[in-house]
């Protein structure tokens, strides 16, 4: 993590510091006055309810060991200790976490994408991780204010540093990526989460597109060179190089699915290396495809990639596989949900033996088109050979009054506890149950409740 005196943060950011306490050490970051570890700098904002510089008193006193203060704000009387003051206090943490990073100095690597880029960052990290000193973004610290903390936290002799870039409208993405200057800038794929915002899977395209933004000169972009939304902005970048992914022979990089074993999937890279992937799912394919490339790029052999894919763990609610005592598996992928993510769960389930159910919740910040695109997962249930449809929520019922002729079974509930005893009470051995929702739907409340059941 940081570990900067004040001197040197007045030299790296537009900011006024006594000069008594120039000579002052940080060492890390806090944005919570009530997490306070010796040392960190306490960063306050001003909120829309909660005005942090309120806590700056207390931070100080709790053995922080300097704080930012915005220089609109009254100061606080009972402040005792250093103050470094600043026009905006969000602005100056992503000015420091820019300037720690190139003091740091690793091979950047920025992923973004509508659906896996949390899965893809863990298989990029697993990839590089037995050769290079490797810093990812954990959990969602991936907007303005999470980024430049997952920056602030590298170690100085961090030689990759994996950051997960997300959004919810134009111009974010665009600010990430020129605190971060990427060496590389992946797209996974365009699908349809924050549509609401956006207005069309175009505009997404074009605001996941922003990654390029701060791309360095001579850098590589790699994106999924199976939709075609993204083609229009490839087109328009002559600095840096471009490496297409995905199923279709007109990309550089291809793959093609060969077969589900019991772990996992099993599928071929370029039309003749093999690889195994102990994760569910023909779109994992397509992540770990990104993560091979980039491990070609970065001079690994065969070999060490195939073993470290092939371990690869990834972050929780991802195609998260779950074995009971009678063969049942359950398939947790509750973290988040798109339709096109939920078509692709579909199809995981689908090339699965035994008996299949899926159980689907509401995906959220659709906006005007919810109805339609949920409408089109149910549509999409035809010749999957899935049995029972469980659905919740208030939009999923879409998802099930199309989906009711494409399968044996179809019920949908409001009420999470009645869908939990309705399970519990036709589940069959050896059956394989999919869950997936947005994040706010909490359906791995659903799986929780399924395995303590059957323990």
């Amino acid at each position: 993590m940081i570990e900067v005196t004040l001197g040197k943060i007045k030299e790296w950011i537009s900011c006024e510091i006594d000069e008594q306490h120039l000579n002052t050490t940080v060492k890390g970051v806090s944005i919570d006055s009530r997490v306070i570890e010796s040392q960190n700098l306490f960063i306050p904002f001003k909120g829309e309810n909660v005005d942090g510089h309120k806590f700056v008193a207390q931070a100080l006193k709790d053995g922080a060991g300097a704080a930012f203060y915005q220089k609109d704000v009254q100061l606080d009387g009972n402040v005792e200790g250093p103050i470094i003051w600043v026009d905006d206090t969000l602005e100056a943490l992503q000015q420091l976490a820019k300037a720690y990073l190139k003091f740091v100095g690793p091979k950047v690597i920025a992923v973004t994408g509508s659906n896996g880029k949390t899965t893809t960052k863990d298989m990029i990290e697993s990839v590089l991780k037995s050769h290079y000193k490797v810093k990812k973004t954990q959990g969602n610290y991936n907007n303005e204010i999470g980024l430049p903390l997952t920056i602030l936290e590298l170690d100085q002799d961090t030689e990759i540093s994996i950051l997960e870039m997300g959004m919810s409208g134009f111009g974010e993405i665009e600010l990430l990526s020129n605190i971060a200057h990427p060496d590389i800038a992946v797209i996974t794929n365009i699908g349809e989460s924050h549509m609401q915002d956006l207005g069309s899977r175009e505009g997404i395209a074009q605001a996941k597109s922003e990654i390029t933004k701060g791309l360095i000169d001579g850098g590589l972009f790699i994106y999924d060179g199976d939709e075609p939304l993204l083609k229009p902005h490839v087109e328009q970048l002559n600095h840096v190089d471009c490496i297409s992914i995905g199923l279709e022979s007109s990309n550089v990089k291809t793959c093609h699915f060969e077969q589900v074993t019991d772990k996992g999937i099993q599928f071929k890279f370029n039309g003749t290396d093999q690889y195994k992937l102990p994760v569910l799912g023909a779109h994992n394919m397509k992540n770990a495809t990104i993560a091979i490339t980039i491990g070609e790029q970065l001079n690994l052999d065969y070999e060490t990639i195939y073993h470290n894919i092939s371990h690869v763990q990834l972050t929780g609610m991802r195609m998260e596989q779950h074995h009971l005592d009678d063969n049942t598996v359950i398939i947790n992928d509750a973290y988040n949900a798109s339709p096109t993510s939920m078509k692709a769960a579909i199809d995981t389930l689908s090339n699965m033996g035994g008996r299949k159910s899926i159980i689907l919740a509401d995906v959220l910040e659709l906006g005007g088109i919810s109805e339609e695109m949920h409408k089109s997962v149910g549509d999409y249930l035809e010749d999957k050979a899935i049995a029972n449809l469980y659905t919740f929520g208030n939009e999923s019922k879409f998802i099930n009054e199309t989906g009711q002729p494409h399968v044996d079974k179809a019920v949908h509930f409001e009420d999470k506890q009645l869908l939990i005893d309705h399970i519990l009470d036709n589940m069959t051995q050896g059956d394989k149950i999919l869950v997936k929702g947005s994040r706010g739907m909490k359906l791995e409340e659903v799986v929780e409740a399924i395995i303590e059941a059957n323990k």
